[in-house]
């Protein structure tokens, strides 16, 4: 891009915006970090890992920055269908991004069988295919004793596809901030892709099924298996400016479904208040949640659901 087409901001100061891959292996604490850089929900986070099924966008400004992150469903090895079109997803994000970020679990990697085979796998799939730029996050810093992390950080530096490595806490917010100013500095001159004041490019009706999704399994995560699914079937704004909407559980199997519904339904109220607050949070209005469980056996073999996550059905 030549100088006189580099847009500018109001200060007359050269706008600059990256694309950002966030990869690690399921529950490293991707989706805490995006979320804590982003400033605000967009990618669910639970304790259950391969929580994340499509490539979320969070965009962060930073001064004269557009920093867009690339939330990629963690990688690990693929049996189901549906594992496999998320792990080709998480692969498929590094061929938009500006930049790699590879974060690692360090109270997992400094354990006794030392770094998880997940991690192992990717940093080699990364050295085989010639990426030697790549960001590294040693997260949950606070739960390992420092000579443990700086071991850990040195052997992780040797691997030779590391330029830079920041030790956070994405759940505290300790640490984000120097990642983000550093990102700003790398992104390459540009106009910014999407509004100054847009957080995510994944349609509402889609953030709030996550965030029910993500309430379902906080709260059943010891019961419930994968098999599940939310959808967002209405979005009516009402005159009053609040919002109803309805809302759609997909279990695999009637037991599933009674163990969602909960004794005299208290699990389903449950969920429904947690995810209620937290969208009322996020729109900043007044929310209607309706909540209904039906049960679909072969929602995870559907080609159109797959087409409306972002992943690709025959990966």
């Amino acid at each position: 891009m030549s100088d006189d087409v580099i847009p500018t901001t109001q200060d007359d100061v050269p706008t600059r915006c990256g694309f950002v891959a966030v990869l690690g292996a399921p529950n490293a604490g991707k989706s805490t970090l995006t979320n804590a850089m982003v400033g605000t929900k967009v990618s669910i986070v639970s304790p259950k890992v391969q929580t994340t099924r499509t490539r979320i966008r969070g965009i962060a400004m930073q001064d004269n920055t557009q920093i867009i992150f690339i939330d990629t469903p963690g990688i690990f090895r693929p049996k189901k269908r549906l594992e496999r079109a998320m792990v080709a997803a998480a692969w498929a994000g590094l061929a938009d991004a500006d930049t790699v970020m590879l974060v690692i679990d360090v109270q997992r990697a400094s354990g006794k069988r030392g770094l998880d085979e997940d991690s192992s796998s990717i940093i080699e799939t990364l050295k085989k295919n010639g990426y030697r730029d790549v960001i590294l996050v040693l997260n949950k810093v606070d739960l390992v004793n420092p000579p443990v992390l700086l071991d850990l950080a040195a052997k992780l530096h040797a691997e030779g596809i590391f330029s830079e490595v920041f030790m956070i806490s994405a759940l505290k917010e300790r640490g984000t901030a120097d990642i983000l100013r550093y990102l700003a500095s790398r992104a390459p001159l540009g106009p910014y892709m999407f509004p100054e004041d847009e957080v995510s490019d994944l349609p509402m009706r889609m953030l709030a099924a996550e965030i029910t999704r993500e309430k379902v399994f906080l709260k059943l995560y010891h019961e419930l298996p994968y098999s599940i699914t939310v959808e967002t079937d209405k979005w009516t704004e009402r005159p009053d400016g609040s919002v109803k909407i309805d809302q759609t559980i997909f279990v695999a199997r009637d037991s599933q479904k009674s163990i969602v519904l909960g004794k005299g339904g208290d699990q389903i109220k449950h969920i429904g208040a947690a995810a209620r607050k937290e969208l009322e949070e996020i729109l900043g209005q007044k929310v209607h949640l309706f909540l209904f469980i039906k049960v679909r056996e072969d929602w995870a073999e559907d080609r159109a659901r797959y087409s409306e996550w972002g992943l690709d059905f025959d990966a």
